[in-house]
């Protein structure tokens, strides 16, 4: 850090301010804040994700398999399909429920995954319901394949016909964001549930889509990106690693096609990613970062969370309280509403990581 401190290291980067709207005017109040949030979110679907797609007009779900003796009799296991009626058809896709027995209400994460696999290594389910947690999980695949150029498959083609998008049309990062909204709406209807508790989580491009989740909806009170790095938490400018460059040549098709234009002028962005962690201000939200996990840049990560504070400071909330350094290895920052830690290791989801989400949701649950 030679010396700098972390405030130091933010005016370096020479970010977009957070508390002024795009016409220069300051913000002042909380009423000025709420104008502002909608027009960061409006700015980061029209130039990072794609325009969020509008509401359906129903949601149900209908219950495929049940175990009520699950995990050695400890868990209910659900298996449904959630139908989403839209404009032009009917889309669905199935998830899991598992609600750990004996725990009233208990807090949820809804988490996105890789894989359908039950249990998974980035998932461990019987360690989660241990805890006293239920769990939702969907399998991204199962809303729109993650392949380059294909958006005539899953949830695509509902929301782009053509197959061929305009230049703000949303990328499969908004659309994986938007189907956890639609499990959010069923939910909602749970009463065996604490609906003022719901987390989103995911990692890697996954962790990315929990925090787009969470800024969209405010119905989820956590979001938990695990390693979510570039267009995630990190910010973009000067950071080590992935840059916009690299991931919009790469996986052009997670974000909307006006996003490109940023390659290599990353400092002529309106925007960074403090943008999408503050948006979600003055809920909760808790990053997770690895020392190997050099193309995420534990850093920037680091910085982006250290820079939203600037907005829950604002709203008169403890936001990310944390020595006046740069991370280390086994740091684990969680008073305030921005957490975060650093652990050893690579990229990965792992069990750590999950223990650390869960002790930050115990030690900020809400009480209605």
């Amino acid at each position: 850090m030679n010396g700098r401190t972390v405030k130091e290291l933010l005016e370096s980067r020479k970010l977009p301010q957070l508390l002024r709207f795009q016409d220069g005017r300051r913000v002042v109040t909380a009423e000025d804040w709420s104008i502002r949030k909608a027009e960061i979110l409006d700015l980061l679907s029209r130039e990072e994700y794609g325009i969020r797609p509008r509401a359906p007009v129903s949601v149900s779900s209908e219950m495929k398999e049940c175990d009520e003796q699950a995990f050695a009799g400890k868990v209910i296991q659900e298996k449904r399909t959630l139908s989403i009626e839209m404009k032009n058809g009917l889309f669905s896709f199935p998830f899991y429920l598992f609600i750990p027995k004996g725990i009233t209400n208990p807090m949820t994460i809804v988490y996105i995954a890789f894989r359908p696999d039950i249990p998974d290594r980035y998932f461990p389910v019987e360690e989660i319901t241990d805890n006293g947690f239920a769990a939702a999980m969907f399998c991204y695949e199962d809303i729109v394949p993650d392949r380059e150029n294909d958006f005539t498959k899953g949830l695509a083609k509902f929301l782009i016909p053509s197959g061929q998008r305009k230049s703000d049309d949303p990328g499969k990062l908004m659309m994986w964001a938007w189907a956890a909204s639609r499990l959010m709406d069923y939910l909602q209807t749970r009463q065996d549930l604490d609906r003022s508790n719901i987390a989103v989580m995911g990692h890697s491009r996954l962790g990315k889509t929990s925090l787009v989740a969470a800024a969209y909806d405010e119905r989820f009170a956590f979001a938990f990106p695990n390693n979510a790095g570039c267009s995630g938490d990190a910010i973009t400018r000067d950071k080590e690693g992935e840059g916009v460059e690299h991931i919009t040549r790469v996986f052009p098709y997670w974000f909307c096609p006006n996003y490109g234009k940023y390659s290599g002028k990353e400092d002529e962005m309106p925007f960074d990613q403090h943008f999408l962690i503050a948006a979600i201000a003055p809920r909760y939200v808790c990053a997770g970062a690895a020392v190997e996990d050099t193309w995420a840049d534990p850093d920037s990560q680091y910085l982006g969370m250290a820079a939203a504070d600037e907005v829950y400071s604002f709203l008169g909330h403890k936001g990310f309280v944390h020595p006046d350094r740069l991370p280390e290895a086994g740091d684990v920052f969680h008073e305030g509403r921005l957490g975060f830690h650093l652990r050893s290791g690579t990229h990965f989801h792992s069990r750590y990581d999950w223990q650390k989400y869960m002790e930050f949701m115990r030690k900020h649950r809400i009480q209605d």
